[in-house]
């Protein structure tokens, strides 16, 4: 007998995984998504500069980024169900213990590294479990799972807002973290695929004998070996231009819309309209990419290059209307960038190498989420004007893109190269005559 992990389901329990995930994206990155809310009742409660505040949110991203190497090891070592449980307490954790208001820095510590912790404890194995039960359909169904993030952040913008308005931000704080312990829920859903015995069968299997092979143990170790392909750092290099960009535009968002002098549930209806064009992007985009119509790479490339011509554009926007336009066009962009831009890695470091490939993805991602938020509220600060920091983010995305462009070239050249050498190898072995068990001793 033979163990083996079984091959995906592409459906079944899967669609349990799929809303499961779509539940902790809501949960998780939904609630990152509105922290722009509580930005100008944190800056004004402890009378601190733009930059100050912006710290919070961008330990918050830090962390979540950190954290995400830790979170898959702990997911190789144990399983996903076990390490999003324990996200949900840590993020839950973290909210509750910032609704005290002790003091700013008490602030980067809970809302910045417990809640960061515990969003990437949660985020990390929802992707990896929705990547493993899926093959055929896997755009499509990471797209309904990331989708959560849009539909809970339509939600949150306006709930967020009435919370604060009712129960100050620190009642808003207190009630979030009780929301989050959902996290918990979501993880006992999170069945592991199961390891089956599979009896040894053909000419393949008959050369390996008939000794039982051992199941495979869990590796809690990275493949550092992932850093030595040239295509990896360089998308590396993507995601590190990207995630300066990323959070940029949802945190000044609502302090450009209020600095025109436009009532403060306007802006609040802005993110909800964001949130719902990038659900519409998420699902379209994986639609597109479940059809093949173009390589992965390649619709990245193109979507990420009009997401930063977007922002370029966005401060323009002197009303209300006009906002909601570039926002409706950043929404529907960003959602199709995120529908994509994690499956890609398989595309570069195959299924074997996703979980660690996303662990290393999602740390050096770190460094631009840590960096941009507060260098675009440097320059807010400095220059007195909001739209600086849309431009930072649309400069950084089209420099990411370049980056997207280069990896495509060199995955496509690698798979010519290795249909070569395949092509070489089986017409060296027929040409020598090889019975067919020699052949498939030589390929292996």
């Amino acid at each position: 007998m033979k163990s083996c992990r079984a091959g995906p389901p592409d459906g079944g329990y899967g669609w349990v995984v799929v809303m499961s995930a779509f539940l902790v994206m809501g949960l998780t990155a939904a609630v990152l998504k509105n922290f722009g809310l509580f930005f100008l009742d944190i800056q004004s409660h402890f009378e601190v500069p733009t930059s100050t505040t912006s710290w919070v949110t961008s330990t918050t991203i830090a962390t979540f980024h950190l954290g995400a190497p830790l979170a898959s090891a702990l997911t190789l070592q144990f399983s996903q169900r076990v390490v999003i449980i324990i996200g949900g307490l840590l993020a839950s954790s973290g909210m509750l213990l910032a609704s005290l208001d002790l003091s700013l820095p008490w602030l980067y510590l809970t809302m910045g590294v417990l809640q960061g912790l515990g969003i990437s404890f949660s985020w990390i194995p929802a992707n990896s479990m929705v990547s493993h039960y899926f093959a055929r359909w896997r755009p499509i169904a990471y797209a309904i799972a990331s989708s959560g993030e849009c539909v809970f952040a339509v939600m949150f913008s306006p709930f967020f807002q009435w919370l604060i308005d009712m129960y100050t931000w620190q009642g808003a704080l207190l009630i979030i973290g009780g929301l989050q312990l959902n996290l918990c829920v979501c993880g006992a859903l999170m069945r592991p695929l199961q390891i089956v015995q599979i009896p040894p069968q053909g000419t393949e299997d008959s050369l390996e004998g008939d000794t039982p092979a051992p199941p495979p143990k869990r590796k809690f170790f990275f493949q550092c070996g992932l850093m030595r392909k040239l295509e990896f750092l360089l998308y590396i290099l993507f995601a590190i231009f990207a995630a300066a960009a990323f959070f940029i535009p949802p945190l000044f968002l609502v302090p450009f819309t209020q600095s025109l002098g436009i009532d403060q549930y306007w802006p609040a209806m802005i993110l909800s309209t964001l949130a719902l064009a990038d659900l519409a992007g998420r699902l379209i985009c994986g639609w597109v990419a479940n059809m093949r119509l173009c390589r992965n790479l390649q619709l990245l490339s193109m979507m990420v290059t009009l997401l930063g011509v977007v922002l370029l554009l966005l401060p323009i926007s002197q009303n209300y209307w006009a906002i909601v336009t570039f926002a409706l066009l950043y929404g529907f962009l960003f959602g199709c960038v995120v529908a994509i831009h994690v499956t890609s890695i398989v595309d570069i470091v195959t299924l074997e190498g996703f979980d660690n490939g996303l662990g290393l993805f999602m740390l050096f991602r770190s460094i631009g989420g840590f960096v941009g938020p507060p260098a675009a509220g440097w320059l807010v600060d400095e220059m007195n004007n909001y739209s600086i920091a849309f431009y930072l983010s649309g400069l950084c995305l089209i420099t990411s893109a370049m980056f997207v462009i280069v990896v495509d070239c060199l995955v496509q050249r690698r798979k010519v190269l290795e249909a070569e050498v395949h092509q070489v190898t089986n017409t060296s072995s027929r040409g020598r005559g090889m019975s067919n068990q020699e052949i498939l001793l030589h390929n292996k």
